[in-house]
C-alpha cells in the first residue's frame, strides 16, 4: 500500500466567509487556521499547502473572554534600542480590530515558508462588506 501525497498543482481552492460577530477570538482563530492549513480535507499533507481561502468579516465585533480586554497587551518593536511598544487589547480593538485576528491566526500556523504562504490566503475586514464577491465565497457557521 502506498502513502498518498498531495501535490500543489492538484489542489482545488474554495473560498469561505467567517462572520466574527459575537465569536470568541481563540475559537474563531483555530477554526480559520485549520481551514487555511487544509486540515479539514481528507487529502491533508503536512508539507503541502492544501488549504482554502478565508474571508473574515465584522472583525470589530470579536469577543475576548475574562479580563483579556483590559489585561492583554500587543507588542511590536521598532528595531532600535528601547523601541518596544505595547498596546492594550481594548485600544487595539477600536483602532485595528483586523490586526488582532490576524495575529491570533498567524500564531497558530507553522513558523516557516509554508506558514507565510498559507497566511496570504487570509483576508480580514471590519464591517460586513468585502471585495471578493467574484470568487463566490460560501458562508461557514
Amino acid at each position: 500500500m502506498k502513502t498518498f501525497m498531495a501535490k500543489k498543482e492538484d489542489q482545488k481552492r474554495c473560498w469561505y466567509i467567517l462572520n466574527a460577530e459575537g465569536k470568541i477570538l481563540g475559537r474563531l482563530a483555530s477554526q480559520a487556521a485549520n481551514i487555511l492549513r487544509g486540515k479539514t480535507k481528507p487529502e491533508f499533507t503536512p508539507h503541502v499547502d492544501t488549504g482554502d481561502h478565508i474571508i473574515i468579516i465584522n472583525a470589530e465585533k470579536i469577543q475576548l473572554t475574562g479580563e483579556k480586554l483590559q489585561q492583554k497587551q500587543y507588542y511590536r518593536h521598532s528595531g532600535y534600542p528601547g523601541g518596544l511598544k505595547a498596546t492594550p487589547a481594548h485600544k487595539m480593538i477600536i483602532e485595528k480590530p483586523e490586526l488582532i485576528i490576524k495575529k491570533a491566526i498567524k500564531g497558530m500556523l507553522p513558523k516557516n515558508k509554508l506558514g507565510r504562504q498559507i497566511f496570504k490566503k487570509l483576508r480580514v475586514y471590519t464591517g460586513p462588506n468585502h471585495r471578493h464577491e467574484a470568487q463566490m465565497p460560501q458562508k461557514l457557521n
